[in-house]
Parts: C-alpha cells; sequence; structure tokens
C-alpha cells in the first residue's frame, strides 16, 4: 500500500488539531460583518418587506416560512429582524409548545393546519412538523414507526400545501459546532440570557452528531425542487440576517407600486375643549427618568 501523500498528511494533522481544540475545520471563515454595514443594509432590505407586505394584503397571498436549525442557530434572530418593521396582523410568528395530551391524539400535522394563513397573511414557523425529524426523533419522544409515517407523508403533505396556493419557503440556519459551543457558553455566563437554556437544549449539545444524522436524513427525504430546503451560515449572525431576508424576497413576486404619501388632517375644531386640564386629578405614574 502506498504512503500517504504530503498534504494528506498535514490535513489529517490539521483534522485532528480542529477536533482537539473543539473547532470545525469547515466553519464560516468570512470576517464579522461590520455594524455599520449591517444597519445600513437591514434597513434597506426592511423597506423592501414593507414593500412585500403591502403586496400580500392587496394580492390575498399566503405565505408559510419554516425556521429550523439548531439551538443557538440565530432563527429568532431572523424572525426579529424580518418582523420587527412590519404589521403583526399580516406577518404573524408561530412558536408551538409542547403538544397537550389532546393534541397528541390527532393526526400529527392537524396543529400546524390550524396555524396555516388566511388570504394576505403571512405565518413564520420558529420550528414547526419537522420537529419530527430532529428533536422527536433523537430525544426518543416518537416511535420508528411514527417517524417513517413523518418521512413518507411530509412531502406529500408539503405538495398539497403548495398545490393550495401557498408560497413555501423553508429555512435550515446552520450552525458550527464551535460557534454553537461559544453561544452556549455565554449564555452559561450572562444571567439575562440563561433562561434560554434548557436541560434538553444541553443534552442536544452532548449528542451533536445525533442531531447531524437527523439532520441529513431529513434532507435526503424532504429536499426537492419542489419544496427545497436553503440553507444559511449562520456563525455570523448579521450575515446570516440578510441573506436570509434578502433570499426570502427573492423567492416572491411582489411589486413596487408608486409610493402614495397620505395628508395628515386638521384637528376638527367643533366643541374645543382643554384636554389636559381634564387629566388633573389621575394616576399618572412616577416619572423616574
Amino acid at each position: 500500500m502506498s504512503k500517504p501523500r504530503k498534504n494528506d498528511r498535514r490535513a489529517a494533522r490539521g483534522t485532528k488539531r480542529a477536533a482537539k481544540q473543539d473547532i470545525d475545520p469547515d466553519a464560516t471563515p468570512s470576517p464579522r460583518m461590520k455594524r455599520k454595514r449591517y444597519e445600513s443594509e437591514l434597513a434597506r432590505l426592511q423597506i423592501e418587506l414593507v414593500k412585500l407586505q403591502d403586496w400580500v394584503k392587496r394580492s390575498g397571498a399566503r405565505i408559510v416560512v419554516v425556521f429550523e436549525g439548531r439551538d443557538a442557530a440565530g432563527k429568532g434572530g431572523v424572525i426579529k429582524r424580518i418582523t420587527e418593521r412590519l404589521s403583526p396582523r399580516v406577518f404573524r410568528v408561530v412558536a408551538l409548545p409542547t403538544p397537550s395530551e389532546r393534541e397528541r391524539t390527532q393526526l400529527y400535522f392537524q396543529r400546524y393546519i390550524a396555524q396555516m394563513p388566511a388570504a394576505g397573511e403571512v405565518v413564520l414557523f420558529d420550528r414547526s412538523w419537522y420537529n419530527r425529524a430532529g428533536v422527536e426523533r433523537v430525544m426518543n419522544f416518537c416511535t420508528d414507526e411514527e417517524y417513517r409515517a413523518f418521512i413518507d407523508n411530509c412531502p406529500g403533505f408539503e405538495r398539497w400545501l403548495i398545490q393550495s396556493g401557498i408560497h413555501l419557503v423553508k429555512y435550515w440556519l446552520s450552525v458550527s459546532n464551535s460557534e454553537q459551543k461559544r453561544r452556549f457558553r455565554a449564555r452559561i455566563d450572562d444571567p439575562v440570557r440563561r433562561w434560554k437554556l434548557s436541560p434538553m437544549d444541553l443534552e442536544a449539545r452532548r449528542l451533536w452528531y445525533d442531531y447531524s444524522r437527523a439532520r441529513d436524513a431529513m434532507f435526503a427525504a424532504t429536499d426537492s425542487d419542489e419544496s427545497p430546503w436553503n440553507l444559511i451560515r449562520s456563525d455570523d449572525k448579521r450575515r446570516a440576517r440578510l441573506n436570509c431576508i434578502a433570499h426570502l424576497l427573492s423567492t416572491l413576486p411582489y411589486d413596487d407600486p408608486p409610493a402614495q404619501r397620505p395628508d395628515l388632517p386638521r384637528r376638527a375644531r367643533e366643541q374645543v375643549y382643554d384636554d389636559e386640564a381634564s387629566l388633573a386629578g389621575r394616576r399618572f405614574v412616577e416619572e423616574r427618568f
């Protein structure tokens, strides 16, 4: 058998060093985006999101956006930047809790169907029906039969949504091993953020490779041209947020109608009275600042 080449030996040593230091050799190499550029780009994209919202209301579009990924991958941060300038009546965030005893006896997809958008609505799922392919599979919260039934039925379920006229967009936020470790440690050290870590999150950290295998099996069964998975590297949260918003906008056929600047009407002068004096003696909160 031939000896390994020098470059191969170097690569092997580099991989071993990375594993020893708990560093991903394939982690995102890009430098962190500067705040000034990030805020400028985010402001520009959020204006486009307002245009998208206007199109959704006018056209009666129905949109479902699924956000999946490991714990601390940045799903909540992306969702917040999408929705913070928009109406919650149009853009609705769904983060379902653990199913109740009654919901456990229903069809698996049933409680997700109840959250689907009506005309003129966008629903953002902060985790979704893919719980069965991830946490439920790894933590043995479902049986092998239930898992296989999900894998078999999920493509058909999503095809049905799409054929019903729903725009379905799926994102997987991909955080590296080393970055997740750093974020977990930051949460442990920060009492204001420590609540974000649950015992299950810590167990998921230990079972990193089990989740990797579950992710790979999920992609193999549910990634298609009709309903593709869109992967976003999220070690740099700022880049991840911008890349996700820009991609979402590119997938939807919204238009840019001429802006109609409303006129501010004058106050009616009929029945004028001193409406500040009428508040005298009411219980105002103490002004401490």
